[in-house]
């Protein structure tokens, strides 16, 4: 049948490594001849900077093991964006010309929205010039803002490392007797769903956070002060939980933009955290901090979720799966068929329905004062965060597999 070639995009997950050993452990069982893994995303393929996988993974048994535990990118990543497909740009030419020479029958792009917006251009110059390779997208980002799918790989493990973060922070916090209020900002510019993972913190033995802020519903610094000010008279420290992407009703961010963008046009911002930080010194006049989490919570595998985990291995082995069948264009998605017990259906959407586009937290599951979220979010959040991988350790330390 040929050849197949994965690569990774995007940012670091927990996760992706389970989905590249997934992909992996699919072409190996399959009726493909190799499997090739190209550095540094779609530039590998571009260079020519590919490594055989097929050799690694026979010639090393626990590779693969290693490889579903390991966090980051063992390809490697890239921010490049394709020209659109019917530009005439050489990219294309070059690409295609790669693709020939390995005798690659099918394209696995491990990421997010961009990297979907990848293989929707890759399949729909491969349709333009009646290309017989598959691509397939498989998902991955922590902020849970691809569509159709349930949830990502990648945010089950960051939800639970933001959520354990947020309950040692609340310890650390209630610790002295004196009027206090803690601002942890959360990664998530345009959609919420990382930052209302700090809601899994409530239980028991745990107070807090007590508030939380989306990006999904208009910031009002006045209301932001009066929540603060009637919970300072209730109880001595508080712990707020904001994503990074908070914007006023105007839609500006509540964080300066340094005025850049990066390779896709997304704005680059400067610190939600720090600037309600100075908003409540200055209006409160208690002691307070900002804790920005930033890229600590893309790749914390020492806690991680084995839900997460497993699903992002067999995300990764039903792509090749559906390759095979001859599925193209299109990228691995999760249908949620129960909360209780919880369990998911394996399939895939068309890629063009997906890329570009962005899964926000649904409105009723944001309260009315907009500062904390409902039991539908909890019950969705719950189940994504259970179990914990078994790692293997060394000198006190996890063992990951070397780049």
């Amino acid at each position: 049948m040929g050849n197949v070639i994965v690569a990774q995009s995007g940012g670091p997950t927990v996760a992706i490594n389970a989905s590249l050993a997934g992909v992996i452990e699919g072409a190996l069982r399959s009726n493909y001849d190799k499997i090739y893994g190209s550095i540094n995303g779609i530039l590998g393929i571009k260079d020519d900077n590919i490594i055989d996988l097929s050799e690694i993974a026979n010639s090393d048994s626990t590779f693969l093991q290693k490889l579903k535990t390991t966090p980051a990118m063992y390809l490697g990543s890239c921010r490049f964006k394709l020209p659109s497909a019917d530009s005439g740009d050489p990219v294309y030419n070059t690409l295609f010309q790669q693709f020939s020479k390995y005798n690659i029958d099918a394209f696995f792009y491990i990421g997010g929205n961009d990297s979907m917006d990848t293989v929707d251009k890759l399949s729909a110059y491969a349709k333009s010039i009646d290309s017989h390779i598959r691509f397939i997208g498989i998902p991955k980002t922590i902020d849970n803002d691809l569509c159709i799918t349930d949830h990502t790989p990648g945010f089950g493990s960051a939800a639970k490392y933001i959520a354990t973060t947020t309950m040692e922070v609340i310890y650390d916090a209630l610790i002295y007797n004196s009027p206090s209020v803690t601002i942890i900002e959360v990664m998530g510019r345009d959609a919420g769903w990382l930052t209302a993972a700090t809601s899994l913190a409530r239980n028991e033995y745990c107070c807090g956070p007590d508030l939380i802020y989306l990006p999904e519903t208009p910031f009002n610094t006045e209301l932001f002060i009066a929540d603060l000010s009637r919970l300072l008279k209730e109880k001595t420290n508080i712990v707020v939980a904001v994503s990074e992407g908070i914007r006023d009703a105007a839609g500006k961010y509540i964080s300066a933009s340094t005025g850049t963008l990066d390779n896709f046009g997304h704005a680059q911002l400067s610190g939600a955290g720090k600037t309600l930080e100075y908003l409540v010194k200055d209006r409160l006049g208690v002691k307070v901090r900002s804790i920005e989490v930033n890229v600590l919570q893309r790749a914390a595998a020492h806690c991680a979720s084995l839900t997460d985990q497993n699903e992002s291995v067999e995300q990764g082995r039903h792509g090749v799966a559906f390759a095979e069948q001859g599925v193209t264009g299109a990228m691995v998605i999760l249908k949620r068929t129960s909360n209780a017990p919880y369990t998911v259906e394996y399939s895939y959407a068309h890629i063009h329905d997906i890329a570009n586009e962005a899964k926000e937290v649904p409105q009723n599951w944001i309260n009315e004062s907009h500062n904390w979220i409902t039991q539908e979010m909890l019950d969705y959040l719950q189940p994504l965060v259970l179990g914990e991988p078994d790692l293997t350790y060394k000198n006190g330390l996890p063992v990951y597999v070397r780049r």
